[in-house]
């Protein structure tokens, strides 16, 4: 494993991993859903943890993060030295080497965007035709000639250019030089309410009227302009045999009428359950306060992923309702999560970024749970892969783009979707990803790693 500090010593390894015709990945230090950095072929791994500065930078009047900072890291240096933030994920321990060039999404997305949306520059490590490495900043200014390398970097996902060793952030169209202008301003407190049942309270008629409302909900409250894209929201159902159902609706306490969005929007999804909830909290804290955060544990997991344009229909509903409910044993944190997704995110079009999910309202989240021991990983993992592959079903078991499904997401990578026993809908992974953006990635890919030295299962394939 190399250590590097910058990105001279990036470029350094990686030059001397080409030359002697090593295969390598870089880790930023926080986590993948896949085994991209550690599977057995890789003989050497590059370690950008080390290299995760936070700091303001005059020149390009833009906040310089460091690819081996951690989300934490850059949240709490932004908010206690100039009051704002990224749009970035609800996981402090992820590292923005891969978070960001994936799109990179939370709870501030549907009132911000997305965190690419703010990323005006990136410094990559890219090896040339005859295997030379490069530094190379790219930014999104329109006379910039490595622009595209900047689109790239906006949604188009790690592992794919070179190795990322510095972003800056900086909102689209302002001219100060003000840095607490250049990024969203962070909420002084946030407004979490959440309400909870459990498996006990609700049968099959109840649990389905609660799920539709959810998903009618933001059908109907997604728009970029609404004063609902303000909300930000999350809803779990784990395994029947594992415990609670329920979500979580959040707001900046600083928004007009914060309060009564928080709890319209509770009225409107319990409407006509029938069901007194176990539990109906409402807290309010600091922005940084860890109860606005969540925490992974370090264990094994399958996870997928999937977008949503409208709510499931009747039969994937059904068939939900009917896995989350068979008497199969399972892991504890089986699970199906939605998160809010849509509002200013929306109003950016498709190819302005690399990230082509712009007509979406909710990301889907399936898990098999966490575990510890890898006896446990065949039945956790055909579980999962199975679930998915049911509700899905009338698209060959994959979220084809359709009036419903929109797809999947880079950042959630899941190697399934290339492998024709779990996808059998005949619509490539890269389409499933990428959509219209896939070919102007490859050609990208071709420009700037012609020999394809970054490779892993679910990479790019030049043009």
């Amino acid at each position: 494993m190399h250590l590097v500090y910058n990105a001279k010593q990036v470029a350094e390894v990686v030059g001397g991993a080409v030359a002697a015709n090593k295969r390598f990945a870089v880790r930023s230090g926080g986590h993948s859903f896949e085994n991209l950095t550690s599977s057995p072929d890789i003989q050497e791994l590059i370690d950008v943890s080390q290299m995760s500065d936070v700091y303001y930078d005059p020149k390009r009047r833009a906040f310089a993060i460091e690819s081996g900072a951690t989300l934490g890291k850059v949240y709490d240096t932004l908010v206690k030295g100039w009051a704002v933030t990224i749009p970035g994920g609800i996981c402090p321990g992820v590292g923005v080497g891969g978070h960001i060039a994936g799109g990179g999404y939370g709870f501030l997305s549907r009132r911000y965007g997305l965190a690419a949306d703010y990323l005006y520059a990136v410094e990559v490590v890219t090896v040339d035709k005859s295997g030379k490495p490069r530094i190379v900043v790219a930014t999104r200014d329109e006379g910039d000639p490595n622009r595209d390398l900047w689109w790239a970097h906006t949604g188009g996902g790690g592992g794919n250019f070179g190795v990322v060793t510095r972003y800056w952030m900086r909102r689209p169209g302002t001219d100060s030089t003000d840095p607490a202008d250049l990024l969203p301003r962070a909420p002084a407190t946030m407004i979490r309410r959440a309400v909870v049942m459990s498996w006990d309270q609700l049968d099959r008629a109840s649990f389905l009227k609660f799920f539709r409302n959810y998903t009618n909900w933001y059908e109907q409250n997604s728009a970029p302009d609404s004063p609902n894209a303000n909300l930000w929201g999350g809803f779990f159902t784990f395994h029947k045999s594992a415990g609670p159902v329920g979500f979580i609706v959040g707001v900046d306490s600083g928004v007009p009428g914060a309060q009564g969005l928080v709890d319209a929007h509770v009225e409107a999804v319990m409407s006509g359950v029938g069901v007194q909830p176990a539990s109906d909290t409402t807290e309010f804290a600091p922005y940084l306060d860890d109860r606005n955060w969540q925490s992974e544990p370090d264990s094994r997991s399958k996870d997928k992923a999937a977008n949503l344009r409208k709510g499931f229909s009747d039969s994937q509903l059904a068939t939900i309702y009917r896995r989350l409910t068979d008497p199969e044993p399972t892991n504890a944190g089986a699970a199906l999560t939605m998160s809010g997704y849509g509002g200013r995110i929306n109003a950016v079009a498709p190819d302005a970024t690399a990230t082509a999910d712009r007509d979406c309202i909710l990301r889907v989240y399936f898990t098999g749970g966490r575990w510890t021991s890898p006896d446990d990983d065949a039945k956790n993992i055909k579980w999962i892969r199975e679930f998915y592959r049911d509700v899905f079903s009338e698209t060959g078991g994959v979220p084809v783009p359709n009036a419903i499904n929109g797809g999947s997401y880079i950042n959630y990578i899941d190697a399934d979707l290339a492998d024709p026993a779990w996808n059998t809908s005949g619509t490539s992974w890269a389409e499933l990803y990428y959509k219209s953006n896939y070919p102007r990635l490859q050609q990208i890919k071709k420009r700037y790693d012609p020999r394809n030295v970054f490779h892993h299962a679910l990479s790019i394939v030049p043009r």
